[in-house]
C-alpha cells in the first residue's frame, strides 16, 4: 500500500514539473547549462578592424563571465559568422545563426542596411537584436520590443553638434559635406531637425560618393558661400580628404564630425591635417597609459589573448557584452524571451569601465542613452573638447 502511495506521489509531481520542463525547452538557445548568442560582423571585408575587434572584445566578456560561473550557473555559447560586409552574406550568416544554431539573441551585427535587411524575418522569429555596430537611428526606431540599440545615434550626436556648435562656439554659417548615402542622409536629418528647431537653415551643402577621392571644388564651394562651419556626415577616408583639401588653401574654418571618424587613422593622419577637427562620440577611446583599474585590466586581458591592443571598436564590443550581461542577470534564473526583456528595462544608469554616459532603459525606451562627448584632435591624438556629454 505505501509503495502504492509513493508511486502515485511521484507520478504526481513528474506531472507537475513537466509543464515547467517543456517551457524551459521550449526557449531557443537556452538550456540549463548554456545561452547561445550569436553575431554577424564583418570578418575579412572593408571594415574588418571594426568587426574583428569589436566580436573579440565581446568574446573577451563573455568568457570572463563564463570564469565566474556564468549567468545563473548558464555559460554563454558565443557564435561567430562573417557577413564580410555585405547584405547577402548577412542573410545567410543569420539564417544559419537563426535556424541552425538557434540563438537566443544576436548582439552587435554589422553594418546599417545589414541590419535592416535581416531585421524583419529576424524579429518575426523572435531572436532580439542587441546593440548592432552601427549607430543608425533604425537600430531602436520605430519602436519595437527586441530592437535595442547601446547610445547615441548620428542622427542624436548631429542635433547635439549643431546645438554645441551654435549656443557654445557663436556659429553663424553652418554648411555641410556629406556621403550621399543612407549613412549619410541619417546624418543630415539630424542637422536639418536641429537647425530647424533653432529657426536656422544651411548656408550651403554639398554631397558626394563613398568612392570620390578630389574634393576641391566642392571645398571651393563652401568656402565661397562664406561658412565659418563645416559638418561632415564622412567616414575615415573622405574625412582625411576633405581635411587635406581644407587645408591645401589655408582655411581656417571650424570641422565638426561624428563617431564614424572617430578613429585613431584620422587623428594620426600624416602632415596633422585634421589637427583642430571635432567629433561627437558615444564612447571616449581610452589610451594605454589610462591608469583606471578596470581599463588597464581591459587593455591587459585583451592583449594576453588577442595579441594585439584593442581599438575603438573594442571597447564598444566590451561595453556591449557587459551591458547584456547585465541584462541577463536581471531576467533570473528562469530565462524566457520575456523575463530577458523585462531584465534589459530594469537597467538604469548602467556605467561602463571607460566613462561611457550612463545608459537607461525601460519598457519604452530602446536606447541607451543619446548623450555625446565632444572629442578634438590634439597633437595627433584624440582627446576631449568638453569634460561632459552633451545632448539637445
Amino acid at each position: 500500500m505505501r509503495r502504492h502511495i509513493l508511486a502515485a506521489a511521484g507520478a504526481l509531481a513528474l506531472s507537475a514539473a513537466l509543464p515547467s520542463l517543456a517551457a524551459a525547452q521550449a526557449v531557443r538557445g537556452v538550456t540549463d547549462t548554456e545561452i547561445v548568442i550569436g553575431t554577424y560582423t564583418d570578418l575579412s571585408g572593408v571594415t574588418v578592424s571594426w568587426g574583428v575587434n569589436n566580436s573579440n572584445a565581446i568574446r573577451l566578456a563573455f568568457d570572463e563571465v563564463n570564469a565566474k560561473g556564468g549567468i545563473h550557473g548558464r555559460r554563454i555559447r558565443y557564435i561567430v559568422e562573417d557577413n564580410q560586409y555585405q547584405v547577402p552574406r548577412s542573410i545567410q550568416a543569420a539564417n544559419k545563426l537563426i535556424n541552425r544554431d538557434n540563438v537566443f539573441l544576436l548582439i552587435a551585427n554589422g553594418g546599417t542596411p545589414m541590419n535592416n535587411a535581416v531585421m524583419p524575418d529576424q524579429l518575426a522569429k523572435g531572436v532580439p537584436n542587441m546593440f548592432p555596430l552601427t549607430s543608425a537611428r533604425s537600430m531602436y526606431d520605430p519602436y519595437h520590443r527586441l530592437k535595442f540599440g547601446l547610445a547615441s545615434s548620428y542622427y542624436d550626436q548631429m542635433r547635439a553638434a549643431v546645438k554645441y556648435l551654435v549656443e557654445k562656439k557663436g556659429a553663424k554659417s553652418l554648411c555641410a559635406m556629406y556621403q550621399d548615402t543612407d549613412f549619410g542622409r541619417d546624418n543630415m536629418e539630424g542637422v536639418r531637425a536641429q537647425l530647424d528647431a533653432m529657426k536656422l537653415k544651411l548656408t550651403a551643402e554639398t554631397a558626394h560618393k563613398p568612392t570620390d577621392a578630389d574634393f576641391s571644388a566642392s571645398v571651393a564651394k563652401l568656402k565661397d558661400a562664406g561658412c565659418d562651419t563645416i559638418l561632415l556626415g564622412t567616414i575615415v577616408r573622405d574625412t582625411n580628404q576633405i581635411m587635406a583639401a581644407i587645408r591645401k588653401i589655408g582655411w581656417d574654418v571650424t570641422v565638426m564630425n561624428q563617431v564614424a571618424a572617430y578613429d585613431s587613422a584620422v587623428a594620426e593622419v600624416p602632415g596633422g591635417a585634421t589637427e583642430g577637427m571635432l567629433c561627437m562620440t558615444s564612447v571616449i577611446f581610452v589610451n594605454a597609459d589610462d591608469p583606471r583599474p578596470d581599463v588597464q585590466a581591459f587593455l591587459r586581458n585583451y592583449r594576453a589573448k588577442y595579441g594585439r591592443d584593442p581599438n575603438f571598436a573594442a571597447q564598444i564590443g566590451y561595453t556591449a557584452g557587459m551591458t547584456l550581461v547585465e541584462g541577463l542577470q536581471k531576467a533570473g534564473r528562469n530565462l524566457t524571451l520575456d523575463s530577458f526583456i523585462a531584465g534589459m528595462e530594469q537597467i538604469k544608469d548602467y556605467k561602463d569601465i571607460f566613462g561611457s554616459p550612463p545608459m537607461t532603459f525601460g519598457p519604452n525606451v530602446r536606447q541607451g542613452s543619446n548623450l555625446s562627448y565632444i572629442a578634438v584632435v590634439k597633437g595627433g591624438k584624440w582627446a576631449l573638447a568638453e569634460p561632459n556629454p552633451v545632448g539637445y
